[in-house]
């Protein structure tokens, strides 16, 4: 089995809190009174704690692609995230958070793949 998958539930974890902070500062209150998110207010820690897990959930990906157990996984992860990161510079605002939910969905749904892969090869 792949070590590394170990680390998929803190990257679910990571995933939904993304979601959550997403909503947040992209979300429909925001839209609706114009709000430009890179001017809201943002403790340092939530900064660094963000930007150190998308650092590191990056880093992961493709070591997915060293093990044959994620290897789909990891490419249809790596895959979503370059897709929508390219579709969210061409986009306005109100699409935004859009995309990063269906981005967000896409990936959970690949990262509970693979922890019931992994799972199933644990019992089996």
């Amino acid at each position: 089995m792949n070590p590394l998958v170990l680390l998929a539930p803190i990257f679910l974890g990571f995933e939904l809190w993304q979601l959550f902070l997403s909503e947040r500062y992209l979300g429909i209150k925001q839209i609706r009174v114009n709000a430009d998110p890179r001017e809201l207010p943002m403790a340092n820690w939530t900064a660094t704690l963000w930007a150190s897990g998308l650092i590191a959930y990056f880093l992961w990906m493709p070591t997915l692609l060293l093990h044959s157990v994620g290897r789909a996984q990891g490419i249809i992860l790596l895959l979503v995230s370059g897709l929508g990161y390219a579709l969210r510079r061409t986009c306005g605002l109100k699409w935004i958070l859009v995309i990063l939910t269906f981005e967000g969905a896409v990936r959970i749904g690949m990262l509970l793949s693979l922890l019931g892969m992994s799972w199933r090869q644990l019992m089996f």
